[in-house]
């Protein structure tokens, strides 16, 4: 399996902005943004709030970048991945949203990819950090819980971007994870994905 998620845009049935009334097409779907998908990179697609946590209370598409080595636990980049949450309006948030959204988040997806015995619990830790470039805030964190392809614990080490796009009357949150530590390679990896990002094509 490429993508041990890539089922879920199957059961992602939407009405978004600019295509009421329509099943969502994550793939066929032309983002409003410019997002960089480097060569190697897997992409995914999905609307906001996601079938797996529908309880996550914005409306949008999350755009996914997974690195070469995301699904590879003898890699370095091994759930080394990034995503991005195009929002409808403008949202607040602060440390605690962001971990609330991301214990939801991270909740469903464990079910979502689990046989019914793997541990659901996770744990989200945030706060605010200097922010970075044009980000509004910019937070990191953890997140703590089972992975469900090795079917052990294990934590993500977490950086999260806010940015207003008030042409287009979005918000875009884009958040970093992998279990390295900050200091690591693949870290400019994700960070470069943000610098890139512009809020119109």
């Amino acid at each position: 399996m490429k993508y041990i998620i890539l089922f879920l845009c199957c059961m992602a049935t939407v009405t978004v902005q600019a295509q009421s009334d329509s099943t969502f097409n994550g793939h066929g779907w032309k983002a409003p943004y410019h997002f960089t998908s480097p060569i190697g990179w897997g992409v995914e697609r999905f609307q906001i709030p996601v079938s797996f946590a529908p309880q996550i209370n914005y409306k949008g598409v999350e755009d996914v970048r997974f690195t070469p080595g995301w699904a590879k636990a003898v890699y370095e980049e091994y759930w080394t991945y990034a995503f991005l949450w195009w929002l409808d309006g403008n949202i607040t948030t602060n440390a605690d949203t962001i971990a609330a959204q991301l214990k939801a988040y991270y909740t469903g997806l464990v079910n979502a990819n689990g046989d019914g015995f793997m541990n659901p619990a996770v744990t989200t830790n945030f706060s605010k950090a200097t922010s970075m470039g044009n980000d509004l805030a910019t937070y990191t964190g953890t997140v703590k819980m089972t992975d469900y392809m090795q079917r052990r614990p294990i934590r993500l080490n977490a950086r999260v971007h806010e940015q207003a796009c008030a042409g287009a009357g979005n918000t875009v949150l884009f958040f970093e994870l992998s279990p390295q530590p900050f200091n690591h390679r693949n870290w400019p990896k994700l960070l470069q994905l943000w610098t890139d990002f512009r809020c119109e094509k």
